[in-house]
């Protein structure tokens, strides 16, 4: 772990209290505490001050005095990251819990300017107002924030159709390393103007200036269609997909792969949550189309059923009848990543392979994985559509000789190694952090990483942007 144990310059401690005023600083470690672990409880940091300034040009002066000074920085949004990229270590936690308005919306233009911390589920219900449709959709999206969402590049359920949030940016507000606000919110969706540089902040995880607001796509509401379906092997699920997408075109918006074990342990510990469709299949489908009437969306799904049981592609599906069905559909998936903790270790990795090598790294992935812990639970769900499986290598609580834990570096490269000679990638949608960093040289080139290099010292010469994450600099 990066540790900066200096102690905090008290010039600069006093010229940050100067400028923010009572409201945007505290030394308090209750208060700060909450900051320097992760929801999990998995990381535990530490910081001795944290300032929440409340406009871009309050950012800009903190990082004006923090690079004066040479003070560190980590920047913060809801904290609801699972790479350890977020959790200060000694450095000074920049909290930007405040910035949390919606500033405009231009319905013609179908965009939106939110700050860096405000609440997804605000922005979805600020477009929902103006009877439009941001499409990205997760776990978290009532406390994950915007500007942390853009840092980490994040996915959830509609990547398919709509793409990373990467996909959905048309401007950024950014402050500099050295305190230099760059202000491109333009809604523009053509400007051939040289480098996209929103695109160089968009994952970088802090690590090269702080995102301060951004412009985004919005959409026409969709009308759309679930089904819920059951089948005996992924490989049906991949040429499901490709029945789908020929009946159904661009307008699949999820396409969810779930393993029935996961399913009835959903069921077991979380209320409200039940199979929809329960028989021995080992494995279940989560549909979802977004078309121009409702109607039309609902004859696909109904269309693609037919055919599916004609081409024994499934052992059984419904589509929802309502919306509150559909939503419980979706509430068996959101369910899953939560009940993990019915095992006694659950090694988690978030991979993407590409679609048609799906059913391969979960074959190949799960006899490598028996072999070395005979008595292991794979844990398999995730994205099937755009190839991302966050996949779980798990032991029961009541395992006799419990042994994942001591093994999980070995489990964990062994996950990876398989992922990298498939192609794919170790942080589908995650990210790198701390958690993940000292694995990259495995799975990128030399040449590659010194490209990242270049362009860290280039916009963060002295390394004070949430310093070790994601790249080391030397």
């Amino acid at each position: 772990m990066p540790s900066q144990s200096s102690p905090l310059n008290q010039d600069l401690i006093q010229s940050l209290k100067d400028l923010l005023g009572e409201k945007g600083w505290t030394d308090d470690q209750e208060i700060i505490s909450p900051h320097t672990s992760d929801w999990r409880g998995n990381f535990v940091g530490h910081s001795d001050f944290m300032v929440s300034p409340s406009t871009t040009e309050e950012v800009s002066e903190v990082m004006k005095l923090c690079h004066r000074y040479g003070q560190p920085v980590c920047p913060q949004g809801g904290n609801t990251g699972l790479v350890n990229g977020g959790i200060a270590y000694g450095e000074i936690v920049l909290s930007m819990a405040r910035m949390n308005n919606v500033r405009s919306i231009d319905t013609f233009n179908n965009s939106l300017v939110a700050e860096a911390g405000c609440i997804l589920a605000n922005v979805h219900t600020a477009a929902d107002e103006q009877d439009r449709y941001f499409p990205l959709s997760l776990g978290s999206q009532g406390s994950c924030t915007i500007g942390g969402l853009i840092s980490t590049n994040a996915g959830g359920v509609a990547v398919l159709r709509y793409g990373m949030m990467r996909d959905l940016l048309l401007g950024m507000e950014v402050v500099t390393a050295n305190g230099e606000i760059w202000s491109a919110l333009r809604g523009l969706r053509k400007d051939n103007t040289g480098y996209d540089l929103k695109h160089l902040f968009c994952g970088a995880e802090g690590t090269l200036g702080i995102v301060t607001a951004a412009t985004l796509k919005l959409f026409p509401k969709p009308k759309t269609a679930t089904a819920w379906l059951t089948l005996e092997t992924p490989q049906k699920a991949v040429e499901l997909l490709s029945l789908v997408r020929k009946h159904a075109g661009d307008s699949v918006t999820g396409f969810e792969i779930l393993p029935k074990v996961g399913v009835e342990l959903a069921a077991r510990e979380i209320d409200a949550v039940r199979d929809p469709l329960p028989n021995e299949a080992p494995w279940r489908i989560l549909l979802e189309v977004s078309l121009a009437s409702e109607d039309h969306a609902q004859d696909v799904l109904q269309t693609v059923l037919e055919k599916a049981l004609e081409d024994s592609l499934i052992t059984d599906g419904v589509v929802a009848a309502s919306l509150s069905q559909a939503e419980m559909f979706w509430h068996v998936r959101e369910s899953l990543p939560l009940v993990k903790r019915g095992f006694l270790t659950s090694v988690n990795h978030d991979i993407s392979v590409p679609v048609s090598k799906v059913p391969q790294f979960l074959e190949t992935t799960e006899a490598a994985m028996k072999e070395m812990v005979p008595d292991v639970e794979i844990f398999a769900f995730g994205h099937l559509g755009d190839g991302n499986i966050h996949y779980g290598v798990a032991e029961r609580t009541d395992a006799e000789n419990p042994t994942v834990k001591a093994k999980s570096l070995d489990i964990t490269f062994k996950v990876h190694q398989i992922v990298t000679d498939l192609g794919g990638s170790i942080s589908a949608e995650h990210g790198v952090g701390l958690l993940k960093r000292d694995e990259l040289p495995d799975h990128k080139s030399e040449t590659e990483l010194n490209m990242m290099r270049s362009i860290k010292k280039a916009l963060d010469p002295e390394n004070l942007m949430n310093p070790g994450r994601v790249i080391s600099v030397r």
